[in-house]
């Protein structure tokens, strides 16, 4: 069981694989991407000024508290997923920026946080991971593109996506390597003597810190164990019925059926990751592109997608605000986990986005992109920025990747159609 950092564990300090700085060690960075397909309301989406003064439309305004560790900014887009089409088309490279093919053969490219991975995922236990809220599609669109690129965002090579996985329960024994008869042992019982020597030996503030983790794992755990035992019975009835248990609906499936449930166990499942290192890379896949999702807790009536095409309505806003609260919801949980003089979200970059601007009209000539987490200090934040009218060559997502990469420790001359970084960034 990993821990989180505790400043009084001296020799952990002393034998930490951390680079220092004047101001003493600095800390590991992160890299974290939230998705919801199909696009948002644009008519609450945005903000402007800076600093204090920055104001946050109806949609974003689940970031309230966090407006001055985030960053709204607005006409960015990617070329390639424009002009071939809607759908899969713009979804198959939104994280490479790369072209992508009809037909049976996929070909996109690597995904950006695939190679963050590739570069500082030995660092880690796990180079990543990649979940989901929505199990994925085969078969392929009227397009002729294959309805994998609507199912993932992250590519480990140009040939393959990696596999998305949408069991919490799975998701949570990945981090805790509960394998077999482990399962039915509770994580704290295992770890229960050491976590008591420990505490013996560290400062108050580290006993709390301590505390908290172990508490807030619990919660977890005890979450998870219900949704595991809701899987096992969807398997069993999948081989009854001699078919996946992915093929059948929600929940029988396994699934969560309160999709509340599921969004916020896959943000606590990141967030634990990202406080004890055991990765410093996720993507979450909120609602892939032409979501099936419904969402009678907000009291919309159309599946996701459907309800897309009606993107001005209030009842899409609340679809888009309610994912967006999911986002803010991990940026707050990050936020409020100590590290050093910061939090971990001050060494973190959280990014929120979509395929779509609007739904209506399946327009992919903008995205709507939110940054929260300030890389150790070597992202401002507090901002909106604007880059619609800079000129298509000065408005790539693969710039702003770039600038991501740099502030990671990753310098590349290219990444998918970009060669240069995103200005004022």
């Amino acid at each position: 069981m990993c821990l989180p950092w505790l400043d009084s564990v001296s020799a952990l300090a002393s034998t930490s694989a951390l680079p220092t700085s004047p101001s003493g060690p600095a800390f590991p960075k992160r890299f974290a991407v939230l998705f919801m397909g199909n696009g948002v309301n644009e008519n609450h989406w945005g903000a402007e000024g800076s600093g204090d003064d920055i104001t946050l439309s109806l949609t974003l305004s689940p970031l309230e508290p966090l407006k001055k560790k985030i960053n709204v900014i607005n006409g960015l887009f990617n070329k390639n997923s424009t002009g071939q089409g809607i759908h899969p088309a713009q979804t198959g490279s939104l994280l490479t920026g790369a072209p992508i093919t009809r037909g049976p053969v996929l070909h996109s490219g690597i995904s950006v946080d695939q190679m963050i991975a590739s570069r500082i995922g030995h660092e880690t236990l796990q180079p990543s991971i990649v979940l989901a809220c929505e199990q994925p599609m085969t078969g392929y669109h009227e397009t002729n593109f294959s309805l994998a690129y609507s199912s993932h965002i992250s590519w480990q090579n140009a040939e393959s996506p990696v596999p998305n996985e949408v069991y919490p329960a799975l998701a949570f024994d990945t981090l805790f390597e509960n394998r077999g008869s482990l399962r039915n042992l509770s994580i704290l019982d295992r770890v229960r003597d050491d976590a008591l020597a420990l505490s013996r030996h560290i400062s108050s503030t580290d006993q709390q810190k301590l505390e908290e983790y172990l508490t807030s794992v619990r919660e977890v755990e005890t979450r998870i164990e219900g949704m595991r035992k809701s899987q096992e019975k969807a398997e069993d009835l999948a081989r009854r019925k001699n078919r996946p248990a992915l093929s059948m609906e929600r929940p029988a499936n396994g699934l969560p059926e309160d999709f509340r449930d599921h969004t916020r166990l896959m943000c606590d499942i990141i967030a634990l990751a990202f406080q004890t290192d055991k990765t410093r890379v996720a993507s979450l896949l909120l609602a892939r592109d032409l979501s099936a999702l419904y969402y009678p807790f907000l009291d919309v009536t159309d599946g996701h997608h459907a309800a897309s095409h009606d993107n001005l309505s209030a009842g899409y806003e609340r679809i888009a605000r309610f994912h967006v609260s999911q986002f803010a919801y991990l940026a707050t949980k990050l936020d409020a986990m100590p590290e050093g003089d910061g939090t971990v979200l001050d060494n973190s970059c959280l990014m929120f986005l979509s395929n779509l601007w609007a739904g209506r009209s399946h327009i992919s000539t903008r995205l709507p992109v939110v940054l929260a987490g300030g890389l150790g200090g070597t992202l401002e934040t507090g901002r909106s920025l604007d880059y619609l009218d800079a000129g298509d060559e000065n408005r790539k997502m693969c710039s702003l990747y770039l600038g991501i990469l740099d502030r990671m420790g990753i310098t590349l001359d290219r990444f998918g159609d970009a060669d240069t970084r995103l200005a004022k960034l």
